[in-house]
């Protein structure tokens, strides 16, 4: 488990806050353990969960890595994050590109960026969370212990899951089952409740359709063919423009008995917005199409 050592005490921490630069604390993580700065002021991220934490805890990137720079930063952060520079994307970070932004703070994953470690170290003090496959939440803790601010990480996963439980009270969700489903490469991929909107389905009081590759996968692919196994009570398809008339592609409209009434959401967040705003903004979408359907 991670944990933090800080350099000062708490009855320290209000005069650190208050501009002493020296003061560090020390960050255990998938590296070892890294001393950074008590309060940074110029982060970058290189994972979707980690921009979207720190912008949540209002420390708002100099850089990110973005999942395609085509489209940059997730709109669903707000214009608080418009202005963040793109370094590269997730898969590829440009090491110079972060170099020049001068951070104090580097905050990537040792799966996707393992081999950039010792670069990034070399520019300012990197922290890596294990996996982007780790439980969300243990991930919005380190980000919140990395950035000085794990009170407000923990308020933050607090609301999320209050927010779970009111949806599922006001739309009484128990007993009831939810698919996610992502049209890509000609097929259709099923998200589970090891996923990150799965598991907020599953929050807001959804059950996944059991599958045997739930047990350790997040997705699995099913050719068009075979879409009636996707059957639910509530279908909810990712799209880049959900607004779309076409955004639900014909394998699933055609398959009313198994899949009835799907509902076009934003892929931008459903699929990759992991974090606090993210969550919230996938409960948005929950409540909202509960609330037209009764």
């Amino acid at each position: 488990m991670t944990t933090v050592m800080t350099a000062c005490s708490s009855a320290d921490a209000g005069e650190a806050q208050s501009g002493s630069e020296s003061s560090t604390r020390v960050v255990d993580h998938a590296r070892g353990t890294t001393e950074v700065p008590a309060s940074p002021l110029r982060v970058v991220t290189l994972e979707p969960v980690e921009l979207d934490t720190a912008v949540a805890l209002g420390v708002i990137p100099v850089g990110t890595a973005v999942l395609s720079e085509t489209t940059g930063v997730p709109a669903y952060l707000g214009a608080e994050a418009a202005d963040i520079t793109p370094i590269g994307t997730v898969a590829e970070p440009r090491i110079e590109s972060i170099a020049a932004l001068q951070p104090d703070l580097i905050l990537g994953t040792e799966t996707r960026h393992g081999e950039y470690y010792e670069q990034l170290s070399a520019i300012a003090p990197t922290v890596y969370m294990a996996s982007q496959s780790d439980p969300w939440q243990d991930n919005v803790r380190l980000v919140g212990r990395t950035l000085g601010r794990e009170g407000e990480a923990e308020a933050l996963l607090d609301d999320y899951a209050d927010r779970c439980d009111d949806i599922a009270a006001k739309h009484d969700t128990a007993g009831k089952t939810a698919q996610l489903i992502r049209p890509r490469n000609d097929q259709l991929t099923l998200y589970g409740p090891l996923s990150f909107a799965g598991s907020t389905l599953e929050c807001a009081g959804f059950t996944t359709p059991p599958r045997p590759e739930w047990a350790d996968e997040i997705s699995v692919d099913l050719s068009p063919e075979l879409a009636a196994q996707a059957r639910a009570d509530l279908i909810v398809v990712t799209a880049t423009n959900p607004a779309d008339p076409a955004a639900i592609p014909a394998a699933v409209t055609e398959n009313a008995a198994a899949l009835p009434n799907p509902h076009a959401v934003d892929q931008s967040f459903w699929i990759t917005g992991v974090g606090p705003k993210g969550g919230q903004a996938v409960l948005d979408d929950i409540d909202r199409i509960l609330a037209e359907q009764n």
